[in-house]
């Protein structure tokens, strides 16, 4: 039988594995997609302009739902998601699609920086929906 902070370490571990999986193998099309050069050299025309925002704002969700996924069955399986929980979806969602415009339109951050800002959202998660 697993011990309490057994059962957090899992959650954590497993937390990272979905943001490796999101982040690197679900995002598919999404990745040239939220790329607003991406959009100019293959669709010029005025409408698509920004186009590429839906791709950040929809990478973003998943890569949210993805990470929090384990912590969130962790709380249900306590009996306890509480209301605040949905405050954290929104921050992280945000962050995550911040980020990424920084990375992949301002070309104001590298994959390291990137990664690490994502990796700390996912421990801190934990730390406030496991820990505390």
């Amino acid at each position: 039988m697993l011990t309490s902070l057994e059962v957090k370490i899992v959650v954590l571990l497993v937390m990272i594995q979905m943001h490796i999986i999101d982040d690197y193998c679900l995002q598919g099309k999404l990745a040239n997609f939220k790329q607003r050069r991406w959009w100019e050299q293959n669709y010029p025309d005025a409408m698509y302009k920004k186009d590429y925002l839906m791709a950040l704002f929809l990478h973003a969700f998943s890569w949210t739902f993805m990470t929090m996924l384990p912590v969130v069955v962790y709380r249900i399986l306590l009996g306890d998601l509480p209301l605040w929980c949905y405050g954290v979806f929104a921050v992280n969602w945000l962050i995550h699609g911040v980020v990424d415009h920084f990375k992949a339109n301002k070309l104001a951050i590298n994959l390291i920086v990137d990664q690490s800002i994502h990796l700390v959202q996912v421990v801190v998660t934990w730390v406030v929906l496991v820990l505390l």
